[in-house]
């Protein structure tokens, strides 16, 4: 628990399963990966204008760096700050690589699959009045995406501990939507998709 903060949510979104829900400002996100090696796919948006959303390019020019660890800031479209990482077991998360979606399964793999990151964002974002003009270039939460000299970049193992978790304080009213990555053509999820944890704790008055 967060000195001075109660927890107000908890949920076990399913291996494969999407999640969203308002945080109020001043509110923490706990995402946990419970059994390890599970990639989260993770965007954010100004909950009361959710056409500012989470800006993968302001995010990394901003800060000069294209991976997230504690105290990365979180920038909108505006450049509002949305989340800042207040807590971090990792150290380091992937900005660039984005979501898996079926047509990319296709390019990527030569696979026709059923589900994918893209989907899910697309069925929780809906109840919200969003659609697929909200899915943009999102964070990968627990994804090892190194960048060589070259310039080449791929999906890496990473031994990650059951456990792993990445705390966010809101900045703001923020709608916050994940997917607990279905993936299984790449080794970001070990092959193995697993169940995560979610929780939001509020701070004390």
């Amino acid at each position: 628990m967060f000195e001075g903060q109660s927890p107000v949510l908890e949920e076990i979104v399913p291996a494969r399963q999407g999640w969203a829900h308002r945080v109020a400002r001043g509110d923490t996100l706990v995402i946990t990966d419970l059994e390890g090696q599970q990639a989260v796919d993770f965007l954010c948006f100004d909950a009361d204008d959710p056409g500012d959303r989470y800006s993968a390019t302001n995010t990394v020019k901003v800060q000069g760096n294209v991976y997230l660890g504690l105290g990365s800031v979180l920038y909108a479209d505006s450049g509002r700050t949305l989340m800042t990482v207040i807590e971090d077991t990792i150290g380091r998360h992937d900005t660039i690589y984005g979501c898996c979606s079926i047509p990319n399964n296709r390019l990527r793999y030569g696979v026709e699959t059923t589900e994918s990151c893209y989907s899910n964002f697309e069925t929780v974002l809906a109840p919200y009045g969003l659609g697929r003009e909200a899915i943009v270039a999102n964070v990968n939460w627990f994804m090892s995406v190194p960048i060589l000299e070259d310039g080449s970049a791929g999906v890496a193992e990473a031994a990650l501990q059951p456990g792993s978790k990445v705390a966010l304080r809101a900045d703001h009213d923020v709608l916050a939507a994940l997917s607990n990555c279905p993936q299984m053509h790449n080794p970001c999820n070990g092959y193995n998709p697993t169940p995560i944890r979610v929780q939001v704790f509020r701070a004390s008055d």
